[in-house]
């Protein structure tokens, strides 16, 4: 089996809705995602030969999915009040809802099931709050 790796990185804040720690404050990352996608066998000819896919295919893709994120506030569907949401608007702040808790945990899947919406065959999607700390998604055959 042949696996290729990629990543990106955006800078994001969020917070976590009823979490009891400091997590449960505004606060920023330097989120980075690691995309892995494997295949088993090689192009044979043209161009592609000997590539299972072409890198910056899959660099591109990885780049336009978590760019969309970058230098936004990403905030859980439901976890703010109108009133909070309608001040932010008026700053003009970028704001993205997602339909998910955004733990890295919760965006390793995202991006998984982004990926292969894509077409790719992804074997697991790593993504880093912190230098320290990540979590990975893996589908179970």
């Amino acid at each position: 089996m042949f696996q290729l790796t990629t990543e990106n990185s955006f800078d994001a804040a969020h917070f976590l809705s009823g979490y009891d720690g400091k997590c449960g404050n505004i606060h920023g990352h330097r989120w980075r995602v690691l995309v892995d996608v494997c295949g088993e066998k090689l192009k044979e000819d043209g161009q592609m030969r000997g590539m299972l896919v072409d890198f910056s295919d899959v660099k591109k893709d990885v780049k336009e999915i978590t760019d969309a994120f970058d230098h936004s506030f990403i905030y859980e569907v439901g976890s703010l009040r109108e009133k909070t949401l309608e001040a932010l608007s008026e700053e003009g702040f970028l704001m993205i809802p997602v339909a998910f808790r955004p733990t890295a945990e919760n965006f390793a899947k995202h991006f998984f099931e982004e990926m292969k919406k894509r077409g790719y065959k992804v074997s697991k999607v790593t993504v880093y709050e912190t230098p320290n700390n990540c979590a990975s998604y893996v589908e179970e055959v």
